[in-house]
């Protein structure tokens, strides 16, 4: 599955989500994305939630912006360096990030960044439509 499959099915699952919550205030939204809601309501959201694992090793996580809005991916590569193609990276290029650097494959590696997992992070950007939310995050297009 490229990452482009993975951020539309995402996407979907998203939307449909949402429509659910329709009637809660963006502050309730907010709150019902919590990890451990989501673990125990919506376990078919996210495969780590059955196993009650989490993505990011934090006390609080929040799951609204699973994937980060400023994570720019192209299946295609944007570039070759050194030899290697390059996929993803940081469009603010957050100190907690950092790149994985495979044989041929340049990844960036987001497991240490908690900025979009932060409740005050996702009200201040907050919008009830994810793939606004997401802004320019898939650089090959949707």
């Amino acid at each position: 599955m490229t990452y482009l499959d993975w951020f539309t099915a995402h996407a979907a699952k998203h939307t449909d989500l949402m429509k659910k919550l329709e009637n809660l205030s963006d502050d309730e939204v907010i709150r019902y994305f919590r990890f451990e809601n989501m673990a125990e309501k919506e376990r078919d959201f996210c495969p780590l939630y059955s196993e009650n694992t989490k993505c990011h090793d934090t006390a609080e996580l929040n799951c609204y912006l699973c994937a980060c809005p400023h994570f720019r991916f192209n299946d295609g590569g944007f570039s070759i360096v050194e030899g290697k193609t390059l996929f993803s990276i940081c469009s603010i290029d957050s100190a907690e990030g950092e790149r994985y650097i495979g044989e041929h494959t340049i990844h960036q590696n987001c497991a240490g960044c908690l900025i979009p997992h932060r409740e005050s992070y996702v009200a201040k950007v907050f919008d009830r439509n994810w793939l606004a939310m997401m802004g320019k995050s898939p650089a090959n297009g949707l």
